[in-house]
Formats: C-alpha cells, sequence, structure tokens
C-alpha cells in the first residue's frame, strides 16, 4: 500500500464531511447526545474496522469521539484511511 500525496488527501476529504489532514492522519471530531450514543457509533464503527483490519485511533470523552486515521506502515494516509472515513461518515449519518 502507498502513503497517498497531500494533493490526493485533501481531494479526497473534500468529499468527506468536516475531516481535516495534519500531522501525517486525518482527523475528525463527532459530538453525540450522551456517552451511550457515542459509545454505541463507536462499537458500530469498531466491526467495520475489523472487517478491513484497519483500525484508528481515536479517544472519548462522555460525548465527544476524537478519530486520527493514518496508516503507519507506509508513514501516513492511504486509500484505506480514506475508505474507512468514507464508512464512518455513513454510519454516523444514520445516527445524526
Amino acid at each position: 500500500m502507498e502513503k497517498l500525496s497531500d494533493i490526493e488527501i485533501q481531494k479526497s476529504i473534500s468529499k468527506l464531511t468536516d475531516w481535516e489532514y495534519y500531522d501525517d492522519a486525518i482527523h475528525t471530531s463527532f459530538e453525540f447526545d450522551n456517552f451511550k450514543d457515542c459509545i454505541n457509533a463507536m462499537q458500530r464503527i469498531a466491526f467495520e474496522c475489523e472487517a478491513l483490519n484497519h483500525h484508528p485511533e481515536w479517544t472519548n470523552v462522555y460525548n465527544v469521539l476524537d478519530i486520527k486515521l493514518t496508516t503507519h506502515d507506509v508513514g501516513g494516509v492511504t486509500i484505506l484511511d480514506i475508505e474507512l472515513a468514507e464508512i464512518i461518515d455513513k454510519l454516523i449519518e444514520v445516527e445524526e
């Protein structure tokens, strides 16, 4: 798998909702109504991550979920990160 160029990354995330590119990763944050809704979203995302065998760096504080996607093997963002971001956007859109 190859690392995407900055231009490829910017073009890809422009089609996503509220994702930013910095520090060799793409980042987003979601705020939910409560802790339970946040954890439920994390659980749904986790199933997709397992299916892709690609896992985010994420943190959760009460109702906020911060997600960072990067492919450590190549030291940056790959198409797999973009694919996972697209999946996450679709999953969270259903929640809202």
